[in-house]
């Protein structure tokens, strides 16, 4: 697919928003930001509710690509995730149908299955396949999103790249964070590869660094062309020596999801 020139970027207000409008343009893009709250420094941002779908479908009209980064990215109460990550991803994939936008970069996650238990000692990293076990509603959101990006490819030909985050932040904050982390850079690569690759119908990746305590299987994202260039290891003794190592036996280390798979879900996520 040749990179697509202007590309709406929702949640542009939000943290990784503000990322990765920091980083897209010099790969070429012409952004078209979307939040609910005001973009600081952006003053033509459009300031609207995914639930306002005339001014979300006048927001899609003419872009060649949709970047969907809004929602709550915590764990909430399912009223509020169903407003937000659930209803208001359906009306996101709505407005692309009637504007004719044939490709949606989804941003998943990786509490999507996030029961799964994390991989130990020599165990193999977890495959792309592995079936879904969400950890939380917001999880949950994120295999509704999914399904949703699999039903428009099918019935209405959007081209949809699925990406499973992990945490990107400028660098990691715990030793979770070592296994799971996207650098910034690598997340604007990672975007970059799922807008432009020539894929077709629905496709899920995970998104994180090559990190060295990797747990999942990155080969579906570098056949989209992605190569990333960080690892989080330089942070490794830092944390660790702050931290300690993960407890097998805590139910906040053993599974994907880690915190989130405790009652209430526990911070930091």
């Amino acid at each position: 697919m040749p990179a697509p020139r202007t590309v709406l970027l929702t949640g542009a207000a939000g943290g990784l928003g503000t990322l990765m409008r920091g980083l897209l343009p010099s790969y070429g893009y012409d952004l078209r930001l979307f939040d609910m709250r005001p973009v600081e420094g952006a003053p033509d941002a459009i300031t609207a509710d995914l639930a306002d779908t005339q001014t979300l479908r006048a927001a899609v009209r003419g872009v060649d690509a949709i970047l969907h980064l809004a929602g709550i990215s915590l764990e909430s109460n399912f009223d509020k995730i169903l407003r937000a990550n659930i209803e208001g991803t359906y009306n996101l994939y709505e407005a692309a149908r009637a504007e004719g936008v044939r490709r949606v970069v989804f941003a998943s996650s990786n509490h999507a299955v996030g029961y799964t238990p994390r991989p130990q000692g020599d165990d193999p990293l977890i495959p792309i396949t592995t079936p879904r076990r969400p950890d939380t509603f917001y999880g949950l959101s994120k295999c509704f999103g999914e399904d949703l990006a699999q039903l428009y490819a099918d019935r209405h030909g959007i081209d949809t790249v699925s990406v499973r985050i992990g945490s990107c932040f400028p660098e990691p904050t715990t030793v979770r964070m070592l296994s799971v982390w996207l650098s910034p850079a690598d997340g604007a690569r990672l975007f970059h590869a799922a807008l432009t690759a020539p894929v077709s119908g629905h496709t899920v990746v995970y998104g994180s660094s090559a990190n060295t305590r990797l747990w999942w299987d990155l080969t579906p994202a570098r056949a989209l062309g992605y190569s990333p260039q960080d690892d989080s290891e330089p942070f490794a003794a830092r944390l660790l020596s702050e931290q300690g190592d993960l407890d097998p036996s805590d139910p906040s280390h053993a599974n994907l999801g880690g915190a989130f798979c405790t009652e209430p879900p526990e911070w930091p996520y």
